[in-house]
């Protein structure tokens, strides 16, 4: 009776450390799970109020050579704005497959340069073949960081974003980069959707407002030069150093 009595207990006591095992797992689960969710409803965090966008991958990169964005986007309008010369050297920040890198590149030639610079090396690899079936020569290809875009100081005549600054998770260090990468009179042009259109249709986090650009840009040490507001989807502001 004894014997029975003993196994009884060391049973009870192996069940119930099973029991305390399983609830522990449970447990740490469920945190996991939380906090796997908190990270897909923020994953970048916010800036200046602004929820910052998760980056398009380049296994949407087609989306970026779409028949439709002419129609939708007018970039043959946007370009124009930009007042591309030969022998500029000019920038495409966040030149995913190099949609705007191969207009550009052309514009700015026989000596001019474009660098193009992305953080994902897939990108930089179909923007290469691309310039190869192009016969494109005057681009030169950039992986920068999310800190750091890797631009040479005092080289830029104009720097081009479009649709990607939103999608920077650390805006500060990358304008701070982008300023000392400008000549004194270079500028970016920023291209972003437009957030106060409720017809534009992009999902809300990959819009801006004016208001929040000049509020992001102003604190960090830019001011606007100009804007163009004839694009059909799009902000188009040009801005500089603050004097």
């Amino acid at each position: 009776m004894q014997f029975l009595s003993n196994r009884f207990a060391t049973r009870t006591q192996s069940l119930l450390l099973i029991f305390l095992l399983a609830s522990l797992v449970d447990s740490v689960c469920t945190r996991q799970a939380d906090a796997q969710e908190k990270g897909k409803r923020a994953p970048y965090g916010t800036y200046l109020g602004r929820r910052i966008a998760p980056a398009m991958t380049h296994l949407a990169a087609n989306w970026l050579i779409r028949g439709e964005r002419e129609s939708e986007e007018n970039p043959t309008k946007l370009l124009n704005q930009l007042d591309l010369k030969p022998g500029m050297i000019v920038c495409d920040m966040g030149c995913g497959n190099g949609f705007y890198s191969l207009k550009m590149a052309q514009a700015v030639a026989p000596n001019g340069r474009v660098l193009a610079v992305d953080i994902q090396p897939e990108m930089l690899q179909l923007l290469s073949r691309r310039s190869i079936e192009a016969k494109v020569d005057n681009i030169d290809m950039i992986l920068g960081t999310t800190t750091d875009p890797k631009l040479p100081d005092n080289e830029i005549d104009l720097l081009l974003m479009v649709d990607v600054y939103h999608e920077f998770s650390d805006p500060e260090a990358m304008l701070k980069k982008i300023r000392k990468s400008l000549k004194p009179t270079g500028r970016i042009a920023l291209a972003e959707f437009r957030e106060e259109d409720a017809s534009v249709p992009i999902k809300p986090e990959h819009k801006m407002s004016k208001k929040q650009i000049l509020k992001e840009y102003e604190a960090n040490g830019f001011q606007l030069l100009s804007e163009y507001d004839g694009l059909p989807w799009q902000h188009l502001m040009f801005l500089g150093p603050k004097e």
